[in-house]
Formats: structure tokens, sequence, C-alpha cells
């Protein structure tokens, strides 16, 4: 098949960026089996950037001095930046090639990461979410520019989130417009204690990656925080809140922004609340099987739905399940306190085994890939 102009120029534009980020060569990081990423401790409480294949070989483990949350990946480079987990001040960026750290990346003052950051199609830019503490729950957007192999702070180099306490960003579809889920809880710096529980202000946010505000919508019970978020090929969004308000309310914990409808919640059985706890985790959509997946760690449960009609395909007991991932014949699922797991749906019914992966100290998300 011959490729457009285009995409010509696009391969042309990747080739370039690689040239200019600091002599990297292209990079597919094919291996025998699908390469986890994600951050974990071991027993003593040190903290890692770890990358794992699915088939139990680990390739590499690097200490970092704070704990992380989401990892995300360079589009064509060997990189990977491991986002610091609230309020941290440092996130890492790591050759997937052996581990080596190659940058300490440090939030610029009155700044702390809030656990999450997208690299830019282009691979020369970086978007992480980010609280000033200046003005403790203002989100705003962190723009990074990456030269040299390193990523540095632009000039005037953030925007807002418009919204308060901004976590989990994603592209849509076009490349160029950023999803935001805005928690809407006031932290303070070095603190991850909630200001403002009586008045919380969630909202989902898309917005163009220069900060200009497309759309900004809300759910109808103000103390679910929205969180995280995974986006399908077809620019739907699912997002997975945590309740703070009391502990016996029912309240949606899922939510579905499909494109040109309104932001609402995703249909999920009472049963299946209760069972959550109040609080969700890590989300992943299956693009070909139309799937969505999703843990909760506080309830040791894990789930997939179907996409479009929300039928339950896996309603499963699985001990502090953290982090979930689509691999092409399902999702891989590690756990905090217990095996990681793989859900195979391939076939009619779901099956599962466990993975050959060190138990237990994984964080609540991983790239898989």
């Amino acid at each position: 098949m011959s490729l457009t102009r285009r995409q010509l120029l696009g391969v042309g534009a990747a080739v370039a960026g690689a040239a200019t980020l600091g002599g990297w060569a292209l990079w597919s990081g094919r291996g025998q089996s699908p390469l986890l990423l994600s951050a974990r401790n071991d027993d003593a409480g040190q903290h890692y950037a770890v990358g794992y294949f699915l088939n139990g070989r680990r390739a590499f483990a690097t200490p970092v001095a704070e704990r992380c949350h989401d990892v995300c990946r360079h589009p064509f480079l060997p990189l990977a930046l491991f986002v610091g987990r609230r309020p941290s001040r440092e996130s890492y960026l790591v050759d997937l090639r052996d581990g080596t750290l190659v940058q300490t990346l440090h939030s610029q003052s009155q700044r702390h990461f809030y656990g999450h950051a997208v690299f830019h199609r282009s691979g020369q830019w970086l978007y992480a979410t980010e609280n000033d503490t200046g003005e403790p729950g203002r989100g705003v957007v962190g723009r990074y520019r990456l030269d040299s192999q390193r990523l540095q702070l632009i000039h005037d180099g953030e925007v807002s989130s418009h919204g308060v306490g901004p976590h989990q960003l994603a592209w849509l579809p076009d490349g160029e417009s950023l999803v935001i889920g805005n928690g809407g809880i006031r932290t303070e710096g070095g603190s991850r204690e909630a200001m403002n529980l009586p008045a919380m202000s969630p909202s989902l946010v898309i917005m163009d990656r220069h900060g200009e505000r497309i759309s900004k919508e809300t759910l109808p019970q103000s103390q679910s925080s929205i969180r995280h978020l995974a986006v399908a090929a077809d620019g739907t969004v699912i997002t997975g809140q945590q309740y703070h308000g009391a502990p016996w309310d029912s309240v949606p914990l899922l939510a579905i922004k499909r494109p040109g409808e309104a932001y609402q919640p995703f249909p999920v059985a009472t049963s299946q609340l209760a069972m959550m706890k109040q609080y969700t985790a890590s989300i992943a959509i299956h693009n070909e099987k139309r799937l969505v997946a999703m843990t909760a760690p506080r309830g040791n449960r894990f789930f997939i739905w179907d996409l479009d009609s929300a039928a339950t395909l896996v309603d499963a007991a699985m001990p502090d399940c953290a982090g979930v991932g689509a691999v092409p014949g399902g999702f891989a699922v590690t756990s905090g306190q217990g095996k990681c797991r793989y859900f195979d749906c391939t076939g009619g019914a779901v099956q599962s085994h466990w993975l050959t992966l060190p138990d237990g100290w994984w964080d609540n998300h991983l790239w898989l890939g």
C-alpha cells in the first residue's frame, strides 16, 4: 500500500525530530512480548522506575528518589518520563534500552506534579498537570520542550487547566486537543490533604495544546473527583471518579463523553458501585474489541465492560488491583499487594491467568506496548 503525501511528510518529520533530539535512533521497543512500564517499590520501600516484559523478563529497574505514578512514553524515541506522584517535585526521564536515568526533571518554584503527563506526537513537547502552590488548587499544565535529551520548561511555559486539581490528561484523536480531568480538590504545597471538600469543583475540560478552552463539563455530584481517564480511537472518553462524600452514598463512579454528546454517567450496576468503595483507579480502553477496563483497588475488584452496550464481561476479585493496560488479546493488570494477572478476551468467555511478574508493590498505572 502506498503512503499518501501527508503520511510521508509525517515520517520525515519524525526522522528529523529524532535527529534534533540529541541523535537518538528511532526505536520500536519490540521484544519477545509486550513491554510493561510502571512505578514500583521493593520490600524496603525503595522507589523504582521499572520495565518488564510480560513474559516475566526484567528490562530494567532504575532507583528513583520519589514515588512515581503514571508513565509517559515518547512517541518514537527510547524514552519515557516516570511522573512524580502528587505532590512530588521530581519526575524521571529514563532510557528504555537499559534503564539509564537521563534526567531528573524538577518542577518550577511553587509548583508540583500531579502524576500525569503526555508527549506530543511530534516528540518535541511534553505537557504535565501541575498545582500552583502559590495559589493552591489553581490547575496548570506545564509545557516542556525536549532538546538535547533534556526537558526544559519553555518561556511562558504553562497554561491554565481551566479547573482545580488537574490530574490525568490525554490526547483526543486529532493529536492537538487535550482532555483533562480536573479533580476539583484544593491542596497546598507538599500536602495531600484536601482543603475544600464541601466546595469541590471537579470538571472535564477539553482544550487545545496552547491552552484555549474548547469545552468544560461537570457531573451532578460535586464531590465526585474526576481523576483518571482513557480515550478511544473514535474520541469517546471514559473517566473514573473518587467520591469524597458519605461512604454510604451510591453515586456514579464511571462517566462517558461520546463525540458530540454530553458528559454523563456510564451505566454501572448498583452492586458494582458498592464494591468499588467510592474509589476508582486506572482505566484502559481496548480499541479493537471496544472494551473498557477499570481497577478499584480499595474494593479489591477488577471490571471489564463493553464500551458500547455497557454489558459486564468481567467482575472479578483481585487484591489491591492497580494499573491496567490493553494488549492485543486483552488486558494486563498489576497489583499493589498480590499477583499480576492477564485477562484474555479473544474467545467467547474471558479467561485469566497469573503473570510471571514480581508480586506486589506496583503503583496504580502502567504503560504497555
